[in-house]
């Protein structure tokens, strides 16, 4: 509790003593208080839920349970019937009178390692995820539906901030950028892509900053900002690990990560960063904290990037001030073009304000290993190399276990990492799809105990799986199907122009 408390304290104390000079140098501070809602159209008070709607949510809300709930969760589901009234009336109280109980407002934080490979004796390798109780989760989803209906029905959400939105992931944002960088290549343009890192973004989120553009940027007011108010103030969060816990501790900014509301809250918090990029003409796309600038120039222009230059700087002082701190070591860059056009850029070696423009050989984005040349070889030899293991691991125990479990198991650790962000894959040369292919032969032959000469084929179609090479197909076409009936990101329907014939 002690190293979480003391890591947000240094990152804010370095945010205050390198505020003066982002005010003074600032040209951004008033994009932040613009109002974009008409007063009409303002969210003043939250609707009392009905009994049907609460027994709906409830019904489709996971059974998990922290230490603070009284009861196991699934017991109270099951209970429910019983205590309908009393639980709605605490539910339709909060949200009338613009109230959270304060028993609501404690969390406790179960450590979370970033990476099985991490050391886990070292606390800088673990993430704070909290836990809430569970009716504090169903009251949270309640006002999260409404706030985002708000936001949907007067167009306030970022078009290009993917984070938990529906219809909005991982693959939607990395299929519009990489698109947008294909589409650059062929015009024989260069393409600089910045992937920006920030410290401990949720945890250092200012809980006035972020009532002020609950306010004038979504136009939350009354009573229903009442509750956010309540909601932010007297949290108290502690750590537990192996039954022990620690004192509580009090929050004093930040949106806790693992509720319901805070990512919503963050987007809400992230919202003017995309006027400011706008401004000096870069493309970008966010996903929650990660933000991603990318700029498709013509090495030969002159000072080809001042506008990136320009707009990391207004970035960086937009972020000092809305105390987000960016992590320049962990900021990465890489460069995608034709070989010659490349060396041209890199021959200047700029400087992007602290970011030494080193274009590295791959980079994670989301989750996908990006290569200089859009192979996405590096990506599809990790997931081969990880799916391997899994299946030899599996191969041990498939003897005791029924042909359902194994399956599973199948689709769990292997399945669901061929398909990962695969629509990107499409238009690749048979040589990248052969070993993805390799893994769900392997992934057959596991499951269905039969013999390594054995033809495969047969296998596949009597076990329903679509090869790897059709499977992208289908990714695209189900992507292509839902952009053309509203089921998709408005970036991604913008790039589908339907054929009309003469």
């Amino acid at each position: 509790m002690g190293f979480f408390t003391s890591k947000i304290n240094s990152i804010r104390n370095k945010i205050f003593s390198i505020l003066p000079n982002a005010i003074s140098s600032s040209s951004v501070s008033e994009a932040a208080s613009e109002v974009t809602v008409e007063p009409h159209l303002c969210l003043n008070r939250f609707d009392p839920v009905e009994l049907s709607e609460l027994s709906k949510i409830l019904a489709s809300s996971k059974p998990s349970t922290c230490i603070l709930d009284p009861i196991p969760t699934k017991l109270f589901k099951e209970a429910f019937p019983l205590v309908t009234a009393p639980i709605l009336d605490i539910i339709n109280l909060s949200l009338v009178n613009g109230y959270v109980p304060q028993d609501f407002k404690v969390a406790v934080i179960k450590p979370s390692l970033k990476k099985p490979s991490l050391d886990p004796d070292d606390p800088m390798n673990y993430r704070p995820i909290s836990n809430l109780p569970f009716l504090s989760k169903v009251l949270e989803k309640i006002v999260a539906i409404q706030v985002c209906e708000h936001l949907n029905t007067n167009a306030l959400f970022e078009e290009f901030q993917s984070g938990f939105r529906e219809y909005h992931s991982t693959e939607t944002a990395l299929v519009r950028v990489t698109n947008d960088i294909l589409m650059a290549s062929d015009k024989n343009l260069v393409s600089v892509l910045v992937l920006l890192d920030l410290s401990a973004a949720f945890d250092t989120v200012d809980h006035n900053v972020l009532l002020e553009r609950l306010e004038h940027v979504v136009g939350i007011k009354g009573t229903a900002l009442g509750w956010f108010k309540s909601y932010l103030s007297d949290r108290f969060h502690f750590v537990n690990v192996h039954d022990k816990s620690s004192s509580y501790s009090r929050v004093t900014c930040g949106v806790p990560q693992g509720s319901v509301l805070g990512p919503i809250l963050f987007t809400i918090y992230m919202l003017p960063i995309g006027k400011i990029i706008r401004q000096h003409g870069i493309n970008f796309h966010c996903y929650a904290d990660d933000t991603q600038l990318y700029l498709s120039i013509n090495p030969d222009e002159p000072n080809r990037l001042g506008r990136l230059q320009a707009c990391l700087e207004d970035i960086k002082n937009w972020m000092t001030l809305n105390f987000l701190l960016l992590n320049q070591d962990k900021t990465e860059v890489l460069i995608f073009g034709p070989e010659i056009q490349k060396r041209k850029l890199l021959s200047q070696s700029p400087d992007l304000n602290g970011i030494t423009l080193i274009s590295e050989n791959k980079v994670r984005n989301l989750g996908v290993i990006f290569d200089q040349d859009m192979s996405f070889k590096s990506q599809v030899k990790q997931v081969c190399r990880i799916s391997f293991f899994h299946l030899r691991n599996i191969a041990k125990i498939r003897s005791i276990l029924s042909r359902s479990d194994a399956e599973k198991l199948v689709h769990a650790f292997i399945t669901s990492r061929l398909d990962y962000c695969n629509s990107l894959l499409s238009g690749s040369p048979q040589n990248v799809v052969k070993s993805l292919q390799l893994v769900q032969n392997a992934a057959a032959r596991v499951l269905m105990r039969i013999k390594k000469r054995d033809h495969i084929s047969p296998v596949l179609a009597s076990l329903h799986w679509l090869p790897v090479k059709f499977r992208i197909d289908f990714k695209i076409l189900l992507l292509t199907y839902k952009a053309l009936n509203n089921q998709a990101p408005s970036n991604i329907s913008d790039l589908i122009v339907p054929y009309v014939p003469n």
